[in-house]
């Protein structure tokens, strides 16, 4: 059986989950769900950031300890996984001190013995938002274009990690798709860092600044830098150097990842892996941001909007078809509350649940005065060809599209073969083919080739929907007739 490790950012774990991670988590719940379809063996990893500066300030702020603050955190992202319905295979978190700072010590170990931690003084322009050293270049009206907040000038002696050293190797990497970055255009981004020169990247923070994180190996004084200890999260989950797991799993097949951390997955990790002798991601997948009303989700706003607060007034499945079929996968997209409700009552209530409905009502009706004991007929291939045919097309074009992470091409296609159903069933009108009786005519023949196509569709929405799926399933199963999407009230 072939294996499949994906893996989603694992979010800083300051401040509760919102819609951004969210969408994350979907679309890498939706690729792993595919690909367990294909019968391979899927490894899915999520989990929290958990150490920083910036927790460090907020958890003080909180009058609390770091380690209670994040503990509070992790247990919601924990809580988001299980009300998005996401697969995941494990939960890793930085702060764990069994799991995840042996192998952090291991690689800083390693990286140290290859020459590629060295210690020197550092003046630059600090982040506490990315946790990252900024420079001027990166800089908008002399702001963090993604925190909207002026960096602090750091003047500190600091370890480094000699980034620069594989500034040539990258560059061949990129270019000859050892790494394949989608979208495209996300590569050429990083080839232009490349051009423009790399340089060391801080991996520690003087004990005097950062307490919260794990001690340097040798040197109490310092601090592992959070890239330093995040990235290795998806080797430390895996049991590195020595577990089962990674032998089994590494290299991970797909990262997921925001479009804000795309250097340091394409550069600093890469480099890491490069150093420490190890095979490199295969293809790194980059998603956009989500505004609300056009607008950057703040604080400030008040716009932030609850994911769970979606999932309780909409439904788990709902939430997951408005971020696949909404949000272009690798573009900045936007939430409303009127586009959400407009998917819901178009696609959803009018579309796949109001076809399920009409079939399987007619479906059951046939069971019951032809005597069956299923809503099920016996009969394959389907009576209709044509029909029998376009569900495989669609399949196709789905699976392709899938492969390609066009969640919303995949969409697409999936709802053709729904909108085209029910305009079938509209010019067919089984129930007039049976005047005396489903047990004469070929209005039955109409319903049983619906059912089976029913089927399909559950099969094909089940990486998206997989709720819906099942229920499709059971209701086909028992004969209990229920909408899917009961329509929303006007207000």
């Amino acid at each position: 059986m072939a294996k499949f490790y994906i893996t989603t950012s694992i979010p800083y774990a300051n401040a509760a989950p919102h819609i951004g991670f969210a969408l994350e988590a979907i679309q890498t719940d939706v690729i792993a769900r595919f690909h367990r379809q294909k019968g391979e063996d899927v490894f899915f990893l999520t989990g929290t950031d958990e150490h920083g500066t910036k927790i460090q300030r907020t958890a003080r702020d909180a009058l609390v300890s770091p380690q209670k603050y994040v503990d509070g955190i992790a247990v919601k992202f924990q809580e988001l996984a299980k009300v998005l319905n996401i697969s995941n295979t494990d939960f890793i978190r930085t702060s764990d001190q069994k799991r995840h700072w042996p192998a952090v010590r291991e690689v800083w170990q390693k990286l140290q013995a290859n020459g590629d931690i060295i210690k020197k003084q550092y003046e630059g322009l600090y982040c506490s938002g990315c946790e990252g050293f900024l420079t001027p270049t990166d800089l908008v009206d002399g702001k963090c274009p993604y925190h909207q907040k002026a960096p602090e000038l750091v003047k500190e002696e600091n370890y480094f990690f000699t980034l620069s050293k594989y500034a040539d190797r990258l560059r061949e990497i990129l270019e000859k798709g050892q790494i394949c970055v989608v979208p495209d255009y996300r590569k050429n981004e990083v080839m232009e860092l490349i051009r423009q020169g790399l340089e060391d990247v801080s991996f520690s923070r003087p004990r005097t600044t950062l307490e919260w994180g794990i001690p340097v190996p040798g040197d109490e004084t310092q601090v592992i830098y959070v890239w330093a200890d995040a990235l290795t999260n998806y080797i430390s989950a895996l049991g590195y150097p020595d577990g089962e797991n990674f032998k089994k799993y590494w290299p991970v097949d797909v990262h997921v990842v925001g479009k804000d951390i795309v250097r340091f997955h394409s550069l600093v990790w890469p480099a890491m892996l490069l150093s420490l002798g190890l095979e490199l991601p295969r293809t790194l997948f980059v998603h956009g941001f989500i505004t609300v009303n056009g607008q950057k989700m703040s604080k400030s706003l008040g716009n932030a909007i609850s994911p769970f607060e979606l999932v309780e007034k909409y439904g788990t499945d709902a939430v997951r078809y408005f971020f696949v079929s909404e949000l272009p996968a690798t573009e900045d997209g936007d939430f409303s509350y009127e586009k959400f409700e407009k998917r819901y009552q178009g696609d959803l209530a009018n579309g796949i649940g109001n076809l399920v409905n009409r079939v399987l009502t007619l479906a059951s009706e046939i069971s019951l005065s032809t005597g069956r004991n299923s809503i099920l007929s016996s009969g394959l291939p389907l009576n209709d060809t044509s029909l029998n045919k376009l569900v495989k097309d669609i399949e196709l074009s789905r699976n392709i599209s899938l492969g390609l992470f066009d969640f919303l091409g995949a969409i697409n296609e999936i709802w053709k073969l729904v909108a085209y159903c029910n305009v079938y069933i509209n010019d067919k009108k089984p129930w007039l083919d049976s005047p005396n009786g489903w047990k004469e005519g070929k209005g039955k023949d109409v319903i049983d080739d619906l059912v089976f196509v029913i089927i399909r569709i559950a099969y094909l929405i089940e990486p998206f929907m997989p709720k819906t799926a099942t229920r499709i399933r059971e209701q086909i199963k028992t004969q209990v007739i229920e909408p899917l999407f009961p329509r929303l009230e006007k207000k």
